[in-house]
């Protein structure tokens, strides 16, 4: 009797242990199947990376070139519907949108006043003789590295901040990482840059900079009046009031604000978030604890630009503050940024977890 005992628990044991293979077998192969391929594709033909998703693109890191673009910028990003949330115009013109500030391009980096040269404002509407005297570029110069995975993809390139239009001083040599991840309806993508001074630099405490994204129409506030802006270099332009027709996006931030009023405030994340016809879309930026001047200053404007500028204190503090920031020649800076996009309205809770992963 005792040895049948035995046997039965020794059966029993096996059992649950090919039982426990088993779950264990499923769960991995039902995880392999929602595992999403990221594949990072240079093509060096068209000047471009493109980042897909099991072969459906999410964004393209383009540089095609300074007689079309000063800087290389991510364009166009797309939710995981395939939903465009960066402007169209001007490489992709779409129908309603604003063509204001042409250098507003997809997703970028850059700053509107470096040694006295601006590298944020500069585009091909700049007269040839004002991008020599005013202006810089920031050139791509080498995809460093690209690896896919089903985790994450990874890109790495090398650009140089060179004044005077391109044909002047080289300033600085930056490095650049783009990390890319995210499952079912979300995207992420991690930023994260060096800034390497090659003469002595001045980032001047301006209100255009630093990480930025010109969002589309759908995802504006709508507007109520025409504006002018007008940059360092007293350039105006106007943003004169649409047709809000499908026009319903707000700003949020991570102190409570919303709207207008996260303009010029400091906070660690900002979502802004709307409809494009029936796809509640959030595109969120975060802050890194480690980046100079965090949390930082938003400089999100109603019309579609959503930046986050940690170096205009200035302005953005009505002269409370101020941050110019100094390098020596071979000193470097580095700043890291998470961009998520994701296809439902994220809540507060769900922003804060992301930003905690990030930070470590």
């Amino acid at each position: 009797m005792l040895n049948k005992l035995r046997l039965s628990i020794i059966v029993i044991d096996r059992l649950s242990i090919v039982i426990s293979f088993l779950i264990a077998f499923i769960i991995f192969i039902t995880n392999s199947l929602n595992a999403q391929r990221i594949m990072v594709t240079e093509n060096e033909a068209d000047k471009k990376v493109n980042i897909t998703f099991d072969g459906k693109l999410f964004t393209s890191y383009i540089f095609p070139g300074e007689d079309i673009l000063k800087k290389a910028v991510l364009f166009p990003i797309l939710t995981a519907n395939g939903t465009a949330v960066t402007r169209g115009w001007p490489l992709e013109p779409r129908a309603g949108e604003r063509v204001d500030h042409p250098h507003h391009v997809g997703m970028w980096l850059n700053y509107e006043d470096v040694n006295g040269y601006d590298y944020w404002n500069n585009s091909t509407a700049i007269s040839a003789e004002n991008r020599l005297k005013k202006y810089g570029t920031i050139r791509h110069t080498e995809v460093i590295k690209t690896q896919n995975g089903s985790k994450k993809g990874v890109l790495q390139v090398a650009t140089d901040w060179v004044s005077a239009d391109g044909k002047g001083e080289l300033t600085a040599k930056e490095n650049t990482t783009f990390t890319f991840s995210g499952k079912g309806n979300q995207r992420i993508i991690d930023r994260t840059t060096t800034i390497k001074a090659e003469t002595d630099m001045l980032f001047k405490d301006v209100k255009d900079g630093m990480i930025a994204i010109r969002v589309a129409r759908e995802l504006e506030i709508p507007s109520k009046t025409p504006e002018i802006f007008t940059d360092a270099n007293g350039i105006e332009t106007k943003v004169p009031m649409l047709n809000n027709e499908g026009v319903n996006g707000n700003y949020r931030s991570s102190e409570g604000l919303e709207g207008d009023a996260v303009w010029g405030t400091r906070a660690s994340w900002v979502n802004m978030f709307g409809k494009i016809k029936n796809e509640d879309i959030s595109v969120v930026i975060i802050d890194h604890p480690r980046n100079v001047g965090y949390p930082t200053y938003w400089h999100a404007r109603g019309y579609g630009l959503f930046a986050a500028n940690p170096l205009g204190a200035k302005i953005f503090s009505k002269g409370k503050e101020e941050l110019n920031l100094k390098l020596k020649k071979g000193e470097s800076i580095t700043f890291k940024y998470r961009t998520v996009i994701t296809s439902t309205k994220m809540t507060d809770e769900a922003i804060n977890k992301l930003a905690k992963q990030f930070s470590k």
